[in-house]
């Protein structure tokens, strides 16, 4: 029964991303001054009718009024906006994820607020005016654990021009992120160090900028001319061809998943060639880009044993 009425308030409340939001999913909420103006409203017209005073009258009508424009006004300034948002970059356990949210509308609304809560802790918002039809919030919240996260609603309120009442709308963002281990420490048995032998050599051109980067590889000529941040790279001596193996590291599987992907990290930076073994699933040895792509991919999704079953 819990689950069809939670079920039902879901449909209920919520907006399809790029939907413009209707009148029927538009929510009233009073806020505290709100509350007190709406008190003192019928404060003041029985005092009106107690002592015939009216100045009383006159002023409990105008609050009434206002109140009815201000919320008018509120409803217009939320109805019909269209929200929706996508997710910026890859992200790693433990660090930001980061949301482009983008508002259209054909006139202007002011005090736009957006908030995502996804939990104890993680909360966003970011807040704005649509001017030329379009505003765009970044949002980043930070993500707890590796795998596969749809993100919850987004809420979308206004206390505009009073803040009389909170107009109030979610909106299903539909994005849904892979979240990859956090990169743990790596062993100086597994990382490539420079020395005799692994010192780079000739120029081998620019590739797009990663975190862990050198700044003495940088390529500060390229950014100050394009915008975009470059790593130079060089060729390196002959590629070694490693594996990155579960049963060869130990502990709690979070723990071997979090060193897997350290390495991982590593050896592409260095341009090895690598594969990757996990319990059912292997992964043939490879570099590149793609190859990082898609051994971070199956780290993230990977299903690790319950900790009855042992590993």
């Amino acid at each position: 029964m819990l689950a069809r009425l939670r079920d039902w308030w879901q449909r209920r409340r919520l907006t399809a991303a790029g939907q413009p939001l209707g009148a029927q999913r538009l929510f009233l909420l009073p806020t505290r001054f709100g509350v007190i103006w709406a008190v003192l409203i019928p404060v003041l017209l029985l005092f009106g009718i107690n002592y015939q005073n009216n100045l009383a009258y006159g002023l409990a009508f105008w609050l009434f009024a206002v109140a009815l424009v201000s919320l008018w006004r509120g409803w217009r300034n939320l109805h019909g906006v269209r929200l929706s948002a996508s997710a910026s970059g890859e992200v790693f356990a433990g660090d930001m994820a980061r949301l482009n949210v983008r508002l259209n509308a054909a006139r202007r609304r002011r005090a736009l607020r957006v908030v995502l809560v996804a939990g104890p802790g993680q909360v966003a918002a970011a807040e704005g005016e649509i001017r030329a039809g379009e505003l765009l919030l970044p949002l980043a919240v930070p993500t707890l654990h590796r795998g596969t996260w749809r993100l919850p609603p987004l809420r979308l309120e206004s206390a505009w021009p009073l803040g009389l009442v909170r107009l109030v709308a979610w909106v299903d963002s539909d994005v849904e992120l892979l979240v990859y281990p956090a990169p743990g420490e790596t062993g100086v048995a597994h990382a490539r160090r420079r020395g005799e032998g692994l010192a780079p050599q000739d120029f081998a051109g620019l590739r797009r900028f990663e975190a862990g980067d050198s700044p003495a590889r940088l390529a500060w000529k390229q950014w100050s001319r394009t915008g975009v941040l470059s790593t130079k790279a060089f060729s390196l001596p002959p590629r070694r061809q490693r594996w990155l193996d579960y049963d060869a590291c130990v502990g709690e599987p979070e723990a071997r998943l979090s060193r897997l992907c350290a390495q991982l990290l590593d050896y592409h930076r260095a341009g090895d060639l690598y594969g990757l073994r996990l319990p059912g699933l292997e992964l043939a040895p490879a570099s590149g880009p793609a190859q990082r792509r898609r051994a971070l991919q199956a780290l993230a999704r990977w299903a690790a044993p319950s900790s009855r079953s042992g590993s």
